[in-house]
């Protein structure tokens, strides 16, 4: 009997690098978790976009969006509500980056290290950690693990931004500067970290990246 494959949960945070999930990160780590003979389980938030972004002109547009209803562009429909998330039932969780994940599944985008968490996805990191499986975060996205991991000394990338680096430490976690499609592996806290569009970076990068992280998170895992 064939082993089963191990399931990846994938949490969207809306569509567009401006106001959801970076499409070409999502994409990315979609492919990479197809390619490595494991299945993807797309989550979201059932929950308003803070703000809409014209991606066209990057002006803020007089709209309201839904973060789960825009994240299933991504996942062609096939995405479930992240209040519903159980641990027991994925082997590894990882976040995609984008402006979303800084501003729709916590709000650093806007408080900076004074910033909270959603609450549904808080409780899935939470449970990923005390079930003791890996956990993932490119480009921004790391943000949310230093806001809930920092008291542990999480250690993490979010590439070479210094400032940006700087408001991670101040919340307890461990930053360390990395370049195209490197990571960084938290082997205590089981987290892996990459960069992604937190550089000037090309596709071929990012898909790296994403790749890099996906097969860090299955070895954790297995």
């Amino acid at each position: 009997m064939a082993d089963k494959p191990l399931r990846i949960a994938v949490v969207l945070s809306g569509c567009g690098v401006y106001d959801g999930a970076e499409i070409h990160e999502a994409v990315c780590t979609l492919l990479a978790i197809s390619r490595a003979g494991a299945e993807a389980a797309c989550f979201a938030p059932n929950v308003p976009q803070a703000h809409v972004v014209n991606h066209l002109t990057g002006e803020e547009a007089a709209e309201t969006r839904n973060v789960l209803a825009e994240s299933a562009r991504i996942a062609r429909g096939k995405v479930a509500d992240l209040a519903g998330f159980d641990a027991a039932a994925v082997d590894a969780l990882i976040f995609p980056g984008g402006f979303g994940a800084a501003k729709n599944l916590c709000d650093f985008a806007f408080k900076g290290p004074d910033c909270t968490v959603n609450p549904d996805v808080e409780k899935a990191v939470r449970a990923m950690r005390d079930a003791g499986k890996p956990i993932g975060a490119l480009c921004i996205a790391p943000a949310i693990l230093a806001t809930l991991l920092g008291a542990e000394g999480v250690e993490l990338t979010i590439g070479s931004d210094a400032g940006t680096a700087a408001a991670l430490e101040s919340l307890g976690a461990k930053h360390r500067v990395t370049g195209h499609g490197a990571i960084v592996i938290d082997q205590r806290l089981k987290v892996v970290t990459s960069p992604c569009y937190m550089l000037d970076a090309s596709l071929a990068q990012i898909a790296e990246g994403a790749e890099n992280t996906v097969r860090a998170l299955i070895e954790l895992a297995r």
